[in-house]
């Protein structure tokens, strides 16, 4: 099984339909939006992905955006969301362009990633109130169902920690496959900064971070890392990178000036020896050559 599975028949007669009525999706509303924790954490995903540039252009990542993948159904709403080989269309003032609409794009999205902020998420089970609601579907029901090919949840407040949850662990990663989801994280319990899950068919890892992000707060965050787990850099990060690469290299140079200093003042100091040292035998050649013994003086 590749990792994009071709769209379902259902989608790929969508795909042939050409122009289609979408007047009906709702693409936005005024619920709010996140707390600020999951606002600064979908920004920590997104920013490092641009201002560092560690995947191929062009690629997709948004957070809190529609991802709509029937016409009769309502849109899920990732907290973030990847899709390599797309970017975003350039006139907002087209409504088909404000959500990722799977026939319009022709592909579903790579990652998605649920931000844990409390109990009503049905990240990994359904909730009282959705139960209540009628619904009959997770989250990972409905990535699963249209076959996103890594799932993502990132409980940094421990909300859903019970056996259907998390079981104790923060970050846990699904991979799609012939059967279905296969946990990539089951062979351990990623809890602690610096641990890292590696999504190889998107070519970038995840990892628990502890850090400051905007602020002078340390806190838990999931962000991107390479394959030896060292995080994708922001553009702040960078800079400051780059800021003390450039320190180191003008240290270096110094040093190497001061050495280079000290080694002419070490040769010119033996040149005079030389010189010194030339003149003394030349005097105690004179000596010798008027019959008196140097050694004698």
């Amino acid at each position: 099984m590749t990792l994009q599975e071709p769209l379902s028949q259902k989608l790929q007669n969508l795909e042939q339909v050409g122009d289609i009525d979408i007047s009906h999706l709702v693409i936005e509303d005024d619920t709010p939006v996140d707390d600020f924790q999951s606002e600064q954490q979908q920004r920590l995903l997104i920013e490092p992905l641009h201002s560092s540039s560690p995947l191929p252009k062009p690629f997709l990542a948004a957070a809190h955006v529609g991802l709509f993948y029937e016409l009769k159904e309502d849109p899920i709403v990732p907290d973030f969301m990847l899709s390599l080989g797309v970017q975003r269309a350039a006139d907002y003032s087209l409504r088909q362009n404000r959500a990722y609409l799977i026939w319009k794009l022709g592909k579903l999205p790579e990652v998605c990633i649920e931000i844990v902020s409390n109990q009503e998420g049905d990240e990994l089970f359904l909730s009282k109130q959705s139960q209540q609601k009628g619904k009959t579907r997770t989250k990972m029901d409905i990535y699963g169902d249209i076959n996103i090919p890594y799932y993502v949840v990132f409980d940094p407040l421990q909300e859903i920690q019970g056996k259907e949850g998390m079981d104790g662990a923060l970050l846990r990663v699904w991979k799609m496959s012939d059967k279905g989801y296969q946990e990539l994280t089951s062979h351990k319990q990623i809890i602690n900064p610096g641990e890292s899950v590696w999504l190889e068919e998107v070519g970038i890892g995840l990892m628990l971070w502890y850090g400051e992000f905007e602020g002078n707060i340390k806190r838990l965050w999931l962000r991107w890392c390479d394959q030896e787990g060292q995080p994708i850099p922001t553009g702040a990060e960078g800079a400051e990178i780059h800021r003390q690469r450039a320190d180191y290299i003008q240290q270096a140079e110094i040093e190497r000036q001061r050495a280079e200093m000290e080694r002419q003042r070490a040769d010119t100091q033996q040149q005079q020896a030389q010189i010194e040292r030339q003149r003394a035998e030349q005097l105690a050649q004179k000596l010798r050559e008027m019959g008196i013994d140097p050694n004698q003086l």
